[in-house]
């Protein structure tokens, strides 16, 4: 086996690691980035009661709107 054929093993392996850890890095920041930003410490972020029957009046209506099965 020559020097140039283990080389590129090595080298595809340490490339991959790279790519593997710069794009897990991407996915946390895209992820933390939807948690809390703009949301201070005194708001309430919890659903209204309209958004809540407005949200299972959606439910019963997609359920409904199924297809029968055969």
């Amino acid at each position: 086996m020559n020097i140039e054929r283990i080389l590129n093993m090595i080298l595809r392996r340490l490339v991959g690691r790279a790519v593997n850890a710069g794009v897990n890095a991407g996915i946390k920041a895209v992820s933390k980035r939807g948690k809390g930003q703009g949301a201070g410490e005194g708001q309430d972020t919890r659903p209204l009661p309209q958004d809540e029957a407005a949200a299972q009046k959606a439910r019963l209506m997609r359920r409904n709107a199924r297809p029968p099965r055969f």
